[in-house]
Parts: C-alpha cells; structure tokens; sequence
C-alpha cells in the first residue's frame, strides 16, 4: 500500500494532508525519514512514526480505554466531556465507538472499535459475552441477595419511548410481551414490560463489595439488579471484557491497543 494511503487509512486526514506530513519529513519508518508518498510498503506488521509518536498499522482499529468518572459514552455529550475526548486525533478521525456504554459515573475498561461487524458481535445478548462489574454497595451484600441476584430478579423493562434514542432500536428488537394475569403485578402498568433477568455469576467481597458477571447489556442492567434485591450502588467499575482484563498498570484515562478480537473472544 502507498504511504499517503497507509496515513490516510489510519486516520491522518485527508490524502493531501497526510501527503503534506510525509513531504514535510514528519513521517519515519524503522528510525529513517521517508519523503516519498507513493512509496509502497507491506501492512503486516507495519509500523511507523509521525511526529515522534509509533503508531502501528491495523486495518480496523479497536483498543482498550480505562475509562475514569466524569465522560460520557457519546459524540455529543449532554452533561459531561465525551470518552472521545481522551483519544488521540487519527483515532477520533477513524470514528471509533465505544462498544456498549458506561455510565458517566462507571469506571473500568471500555472497548472501542471502528469495527461495525465487531461491535454487533460483541453486545449482541446472542452471543454471551461475559463482562465482569465490581460495585461498592449502600449496605451490606448479604448471601439471600447474591442468591436471588443468580436465580434471577425482574426489572421493569422501560417502553421505547422512554429509553435513550441510542437505546430504542436495539431495546425494540429484544421487548417480549409479559403473559397476562388475573392479578396484575406492580410492574404492569403502562410504558413498562416485566423481565426476568439473571446474573451469569455473582459473589460478595468485603461487607458491602458485590462482583457480578452479565452477559447482556441492559440499560443501567447492574444498579437496577442491585435496586431489585433492595440495596443501592455507590460507585461501579467494570474490571473485565470477554477474556480481556483491565491491565493494573493502566491509569484512568489512559488506553492501549488491543491486537486482535481473538483476545476478547477466544
């Protein structure tokens, strides 16, 4: 592939752009400056240098952020900066997305990915993929709530109309109609549907710390569990991704690459 076109393809603006970069010597490859645009190299393995920083080829792009409190999952935030935010420019200019969404006031390990087929595959419920979340609780986590958070609790589905436009379409294809009873539940009411939701795994640590491991992606799926069994989340982080575990040396903010979804979903 051409250099200008390798730039351009990781997201170094526009050809013209990424060709002024090489020509202005910004570009280096194994330590040596290149000049020439059209110079073609192989992509396997490919690296190169634009202005000091190492930058590695991927044909799609897809890394892992330790996202801190404080940022929405969103292009255009509403009440807090955008994870976006945190990336470097060719990475916003690629458009990656988060895959899923945390809370503003989540923490942990984010995936994001330019990688449509990817993130359909990593979310969809169909698929199970486990994450693992770790909440710090209002009260003590007792064993009946670990219990019954594996047996299964109902959350009160909210209406499309009432979920987040992000969330809508995705929400409408997984609604399911409750049965019908003689004796109308309290979440039978108007603009909410019944479902049982389990978690995959779930255990207590320290007095009021509670680990849970879901394979779904439900709209505020964790603290709305946690409220089912009658207890409160003070803060939340999530620790892991499929096979992938939030590296400890990585600080709030700060992301790396991830070489291949194999590492997600072995």
């Amino acid at each position: 592939m051409r250099l200008s076109n390798i730039l351009f393809s990781q997201g170094f603006g526009t050809r013209r752009l990424c060709a002024g970069l090489i020509y202005n010597g910004e570009v280096r490859i194994a330590g040596e400056e290149v000049d020439d645009a059209d110079a073609e190299f192989e992509t396997e393995g490919f690296s190169f240098e634009v202005g000091g920083k190492t930058w590695p080829f991927y044909e799609k792009a897809l890394i892992l952020l330790n996202k801190p409190a404080g940022y929405e999952c969103s292009q255009k935030p509403k009440h807090h900066p955008s994870v976006m935010s945190l990336l470097p420019a060719p990475l916003r200019e690629r458009n990656v997305q988060p895959v899923g969404r945390l809370d503003e006031d989540t923490t942990g390990l984010l995936l994001l990915t330019d990688d449509g087929t990817l993130i359909h595959k990593l979310t969809s419920p169909k698929h199970h993929v486990p994450k693992v979340y770790e909440a710090q609780c209002k009260h003590p986590v007792t064993a009946e709530m670990v219990a019954q958070l594996l047996a299964g609790v109902e959350l009160r589905e909210p209406a499309e109309s009432k979920l987040p436009p992000e969330l809508a379409a995705r929400r409408a294809s997984e609604a399911r109609k409750p049965e019908k009873s003689s004796k109308p539940s309290p979440s039978d009411r108007p603009g909410f549907t019944p479902e049982m939701v389990k978690a995959e795994g779930a255990e207590a640590f320290g007095s009021h710390g509670l680990r849970l491991t879901l394979t779904e992606g439900k709209y505020h799926q964790v603290k709305r569990m946690v409220a089912a069994v009658g207890n409160r989340v003070e803060s939340l982080h999530r620790s892991e991704f499929g096979a992938l575990v939030l590296p400890s040396d990585l600080k709030p903010g700060e992301w790396q690459w991830v070489s291949s979804p194999s590492l997600i979903t072995p």
